[in-house]
């Protein structure tokens, strides 16, 4: 050990921001563990290491006593004087114990404890900086498939892409360049570990931000969204700025900003929808892109009756509903969809209804006004 080392953990502290003091003291600690396993486990021994040159001294600490019994342990009061006249009974010396050859020992210690240091710090360097990028878009390049989890290199680290976060029938080949959405970071002992999904909504979210300067400098706001991966998204937008239309500056110059993000996502459709304060013209967007006659809404139960024209309703609802459920969902509404002629069908019932139970109650005042008469 020398001043070299010094020198070697200045510029450390420097150039990784590993506080030099931290790193003597690890050094420190490693050292009597590995003096104790060379030179006898007995012993309660002390490491220092001089700041200035580096050089490295090992102490025994023992108990000051009349009689030794253990003289690993102890030292005889008029051996403890030799030492420091002052020291007493009882009181505790430190006796410099430092072996010839503890040098090469002190070397390959310090090497190791600093190679491990400097390994934790990247380590934890990366683990911030991604800690910041959670609910955030990364770029990384397919590496690998690990028992259904696809492995993706994003340079100073990997993610892991779980088969809950994959899109349904999408391919993930080797090489392959994929945006991919920060769900999680967590911290293990082998270096942080990155939780990444393509079907989280915040990914359709991101990605508009990327796409869309009026988004990504707040005068259009994206209200909610709805999707179900791999299928169909619904996105509504609002623009604070009465001069901007939000659905416009989304769908970009012939369609070329919201076609880059279907690219992205592998051809998964986007209907992006105007939101609105007043609940029923948001309901009535939010099942584009059938058209709707009429909403009829219930604020107790936050549900709506929507018609639209016949030849509308399997549009309305899509297929196999999935149409009405991302409406429903982008909306918060418990929607209802029915045509013009089951609505007709259903408004002529009432009315029968109605009209029988008119007739049965006349029939009944006229059939009282008889017995009264006869009796």
């Amino acid at each position: 050990m020398s001043a070299e080392l010094i020198l070697a953990l200045d510029q450390l502290e420097r150039e990784k921001g590993i506080d030099k003091e931290v790193l003597i003291e690890a050094i420190e600690a490693a050292l009597i563990s590995a003096y104790k396993r060379n030179f006898g486990l007995s012993q309660n021994v002390k490491v220092t290491i001089d700041r200035g040159n580096g050089e490295v001294k090992v102490f025994a600490i023992k108990k000051v006593t009349e009689n030794p019994i253990n003289d690993l342990l102890e030292v005889s009061l008029e051996n403890a004087k030799k030492i420091n006249k002052k020291l007493e009974v009882e009181d505790v010396v430190e006796i410099e114990v430092t072996p010839k050859k503890f040098g090469r020992i002190a070397a390959q210690t310090a090497k190791q404890v600093v190679v491990q240091r400097i390994r934790e710090a990247e380590r934890g360097i990366i683990f911030d900086e991604f800690l910041n990028k959670e609910s955030d878009i990364v770029t990384g390049i397919i590496q690998r498939a690990e028992k259904k989890n696809i492995v993706i290199d994003l340079g100073k680290t990997e993610a892991v892409l779980p088969p809950t976060e994959q899109t349904p029938d999408e391919e993930y080949r080797f090489n392959d360049r994929v945006k991919t959405y920060i769900i999680e970071v967590k911290k293990t002992t082998k270096g942080p570990q990155i939780v990444v999904s393509r079907t989280h909504p915040g990914l359709v979210k991101r990605l508009f931000e990327l796409e869309v300067p009026e988004i990504h400098d707040g005068t259009v706001e994206i209200k909610s969204i709805s999707r179900e991966p791999g299928s169909r998204t619904k996105i509504a937008v609002y623009s604070k700025d009465p001069n901007v239309d939000p659905v416009g500056a989304c769908v970009g110059q012939k369609g070329t900003r919201v076609q880059a993000i279907v690219d992205e996502l592998r051809g998964e459709k986007i209907d992006i929808i105007k939101w609105s304060s007043d609940a029923e013209e948001y309901i009535s967007s939010s099942l584009s892109p059938a058209k709707v006659i009429r909403v009829d809404i219930n604020e107790q139960e936050k549900s709506a009756k929507v018609t639209v024209p016949d030849y509308q309703l399997s549009l309305a609802i899509g297929k196999e509903g999935q149409n009405a459920r991302l409406a429903a969902k982008l909306t918060g509404w418990k929607i209802d969809i029915k045509s013009e002629s089951q609505l007709r069908a259903t408004i002529e019932q009432q009315l029968l209804n109605f009209d029988g139970s008119y007739q049965s109650e006349s029939q009944s005042d006229e059939t009282s006004d008889e017995e009264q008469e006869i009796n």
